[in-house]
């Protein structure tokens, strides 16, 4: 066996080094949080060289005392814990003592500082971990380090570094999230010699999204705001048109520290679910705030992977405060226009404005037949049974027509009361009583497109409704809220033979199946029979279907309720109206106020939006009426 070495002391530093410093990126992340952890509320980020030649950071926070320079650079040197049970209420960004220690044992630093109870300051410059300077020098009150040439005595690690500019950009990363952390907190970022951030510090989440992510993404996104169970959560959130193709825009913060949370990310998309389009993932800046014993932050060197010690809370807590900020926040996406390139208010020439006189005969004389007066016809009641009638007129003064028909014993002959004049003008006021609800807006369906779209007019809005999506999301959610389905016998009951895995699927979920409105039995050799399915599928390739619904529970391998989901998802599409189909004109309407009048009727079970908006005030700018 090889004989065991105990490493020297620089040898061992530079092995930890490398847990805690990777880049200059992590330079940055561990000296920014030191200095929000002295209490900083300005705080100065400057980089060289994409921060391998030189990196400043400045801070107005407490400072260090002279005599607690030097510790500083020790390795699990802190003030932030004491002992053991401290590690169970860890409420600062830093606690394990190696920033510093592992910053200056691969570089070049040198720290200005001064606490506020001293009057002069201490000028401390260390190199791969040895002290080179140690005196008292004037500096306000704060503390600034200097870290020059980052991994100059460790040439391995220097060779995977990237370019300046990529590692310029890690390092902005890096302050953007920081500074989205704590919007109470101003952070100025100078690359180069050039300022590309500077955030107020005001407090305020969304002027911190404003100045870091730019103004279309933060008037894009709406509040989120809860607390359940303890677990306070509050950030914005897009809305579900807005979901982009990658989770780079997620951001997730805890009890003010910047993590990755596999826990908090399935609450959030869980929430989205069928309001987002498939291969699409919310964007959010979310900040959650749990008792500080409830969550371990001590698992990775770089603190950004956490474990909680309660999942469950912290997943239903995110999920409610997201799902009730879209049922709230919420809009319909609107169309907007682009301005026209020519002027609407240009004025027309003359010549533009002359007309050609045509010369033509005089019109002959048209003699206008005279038309009868309209005759008011009396709505006769129908029968339920389909019987040919023909129409009497008689002489009685209670009745004034009789129908007859054909029936089953023979010829029948039956009266229709016709109301006096003052009796229809009563019946009509009570009908329209029955019928007008000014409470209720006014919806007028003005036709539909290519037999997909709907064009329905209500208020000062023209809406485009896709009619497949709409009717497909009313079947969801009727399916959702788990009302009796209609379900219709088979007078020939359906065999189906499938795949192995699909019969599984099939006979491992058969009450929920029957939720869903599909009676079910297992015939043994993959082979299962169809006895009833939902009125709304009559027609349908019940074979097919049931191959579709086996992917779709296969493939769900989480929680009970995302099974559900997914199943009535595949129903619903099936069952809902198809694109290009005939709707009639009564269908229309009952759809457009469904859709209209419901806030729960947003998008369809795959994320596509079911209305677009268009306002009048758009039309009107391109028409030129306004300006």
């Amino acid at each position: 066996m090889p004989k065991i070495n105990v490493l020297p002391k620089n040898v061992a530093e530079l092995i930890a080094a490398g847990e805690v410093v990777e880049r200059p990126a992590s330079v940055i992340k561990e000296l920014i949080e030191n200095s929000i952890d002295a209490g900083a509320d300005t705080i100065t980020v400057e980089i060289q060289n994409g921060g391998i030649s030189y990196m400043r950071i400045t801070d107005n926070g407490c400072g260090i005392s002279y005599e607690d320079v030097p510790l500083a650079f020790l390795r699990h040197a802190t003030s932030k814990i004491k002992e053991d049970n401290d590690l169970n209420y860890i409420s600062t960004l830093g606690f394990r003592g190696e920033a510093l220690a592992a910053v200056s044992s691969v570089s070049r630093v040198e720290m200005l500082t001064c606490s506020e109870n001293e009057e002069i300051g201490t000028h401390y410059m260390i190199e791969g971990g040895l002290e080179t300077l140690y005196e008292e020098a004037g500096c306000p009150r704060g503390t600034t380090i200097i870290i020059r040439d980052l991994f100059y005595n460790t040439p391995a690690r220097m060779k995977f570094l990237k370019k300046d500019v990529s590692e310029a950009n890690a390092c902005a990363a890096v302050v953007d999230r920081i500074a989205l952390s704590h919007p109470e907190i101003s952070i100025k970022l100078i690359r180069d010699g050039k300022q590309t951030l500077n955030t107020s510090g005001d407090g305020q989440i969304k002027t911190a999204v404003y100045s870091v992510l730019g103004r279309e993404f933060a008037n894009s996104l709406i509040d989120c705001k809860g607390e359940y169970g303890g677990v306070a959560v509050s950030g914005l959130i897009c809305k579900p048109v807005s979901c982009k193709p990658t989770r780079n825009n997620q951001f997730t913060f805890l009890n003010g520290r910047l993590v990755r949370s596999g826990t908090i990310i399935a609450a959030v998309e869980q929430a989205y679910k069928n309001s987002a389009m498939i291969g699409k993932f919310p964007v959010f800046v979310l900040y959650v705030n749990v008792p500080f014993d409830t969550v371990d932050v001590n698992v990775h060197p770089a603190k950004t992977e956490v474990r909680f010690s309660d999942e469950k809370r912290i997943f239903e807590s995110v999920y409610a405060s997201v799902k009730n900020a879209l049922s709230q926040g919420d809009t319909r996406p609107e169309i907007k226009m682009t301005q026209p390139t020519f002027n609407r208010f240009e004025r027309m020439t003359t010549e533009q404005f002359k007309q050609t006189v045509i010369k033509t005969e005089a019109p002959k004389e048209v003699v206008t037949p005279i038309k009868p007066k309209p005759v008011v016809e009396v709505v006769k009641p129908t029968v339920d049974t389909p019987k040919t009638f023909t129409f009497h007129s008689t002489k009685n003064q209670s009745f004034a027509d009789t129908y007859s028909f054909v029936g089953e014993n023979g010829q029948k002959t039956v009266p229709i009361y016709a109301p006096s004049v003052t009796e229809k003008a009563v019946l009509i006021e009570k009908e329209i009583e029955t019928i007008i609800d000014e409470d209720k807006p006014v919806i007028t369906v003005i036709g539909q497109a290519f037999n997909t779209y709907i064009i329905a007019q209500m208020g000062d809005s023209i809406f485009m409704i896709d009619k497949h999506a709409a009717h497909e999301r009313i079947l969801f959610n009727k399916l959702k809220a788990q009302h009796k389905v209609e379900v219709q016998a088979l007078l020939t009951p359906i065999t189906a033979n499938l795949q192995k895995d699909e019969y599984n699927a099939i006979t491992s979920n058969l009450d929920l199946l029957l939720n869903a409105g599909f009676e079910i039995e297992d015939f043994g050799s993959s082979s299962v029979v169809v006895r009833a399915i939902p009125t709304t599928l009559i027609g349908e390739d019940i074979v097919s279907l049931l191959s579709e619904m086996a992917e779709s529970l296969k493939n769900t391998k989480s929680v009970q309720i995302e099974r559900e989901e997914n199943l009535f998802h595949t129903v619903a599409c099936k069952a809902a109206i198809k694109a290009g189909s005939h709707t009639t004109t009564a269908e229309m309407k009952d759809l457009a106020e469904k859709v209209l009048l419901s806030k729960d009727i947003m998008y369809c079970p795959h994320g596509r939006p079911v209305a677009y908006e268009i306002k009048k005030r758009e039309l009107e700018k391109q028409f030129g009426r306004i300006q």
